[in-house]
């Protein structure tokens, strides 16, 4: 022990370096172009939350075309689901979305959310929520970044990359018909790095889709431009410059048509 009383401990050098990361992020914050002009346009985001250093995953969602909104209603309502920094429900109220429900069932990245939002100007049309996935009701538009690698998280700051089982991505798609207002869509922005290192199929996630009574309306792909896809020297490369980062456009599968009558 040291003087002052406090034990020694030893952590590995990836947490470390994880640590000084998140340590600058919160110091300097993220500057996302997709939020407008600088200064006002940075993330701050906290230890253990994922941080919006990989652009090409707001700018899908800044650039897609919004749903129509619903007959006899002045705002379009959104959900955020697992909102962490919060960048996602900033980004929809910069793009005139009247009221976003933004949830995460993690204190810290609520803290986060509600600090990004508070500066950024746009608090008072989000309403944050302590939930595990969706809160009560429908939205026409519902918005979800889960993380994109289906394999156990090893420290605190990897659970914003590590989705064990798949677990949020599942309960997402399985929730999702049951919330969206008529016409409604779903986005679901994900990573196909898995896919590329063998960790799900293409095939098990479009199943998923049908199972839990959901269509594609379309797919927007976008290319990650991050240091690593150039590093040739990285044990990952070959998977890196493949990676596709997509926007699914989900929908709820039409009633199937009753039968005629004999």
């Amino acid at each position: 022990a040291q003087d002052g009383g406090a034990a020694d401990s030893v952590v590995s050098l990836r947490e470390l370096l994880g640590m000084t990361s998140a340590h600058e992020w919160r110091r300097v914050g993220v500057e996302v172009p997709a939020l407008g002009e600088a200064p006002n346009n940075r993330i701050y985001p906290h230890y253990g939350v994922f941080s919006p250093v990989r652009g090409e995953y707001v700018r899908l969602v800044a650039t897609a075309h919004l749903p129509k909104m619903p007959t006899g209603q002045t705002a379009l309502v959104a959900f955020d689901i697992g909102t962490g920094s919060g960048v996602l429900a900033a980004v929809l109220v910069r793009r005139g979305v009247g009221q976003v429900v933004a949830t995460d069932n993690d204190p810290r990245a609520l803290a986060c959310a509600q600090a990004n939002l508070t500066q950024l100007g746009v608090a008072a049309q989000v309403q944050l929520l302590k939930a595990d996935l969706y809160p009560d009701g429908r939205a026409s538009l519902i918005v979800c970044n889960p993380p994109w690698l289906p394999a156990r998280p090893g420290s605190p700051i990897e659970h914003a990359v590590f989705d064990e089982g798949s677990q949020m991505l599942m309960g997402f798609l399985k929730g999702l018909a049951g919330h969206l207002a008529p016409k409604g869509e779903g986005w679901l922005i994900l990573s196909d790095f898995a896919e590329h290192l063998g960790l799900r199929t293409r095939a098990e996630l479009l199943e998923a889709f049908e199972r839990n009574g959901l269509r594609v309306v379309s797919r927007i792909d976008a290319k990650p431009v991050h240091p690593k896809v150039q590093d040739a020297g990285d044990a990952l490369h070959a998977a890196r410059a493949a990676e596709v980062t997509s926007l699914w456009r989900l929908a709820a599968a039409a009633a199937p048509e009753s039968a005629p009558a004999p």
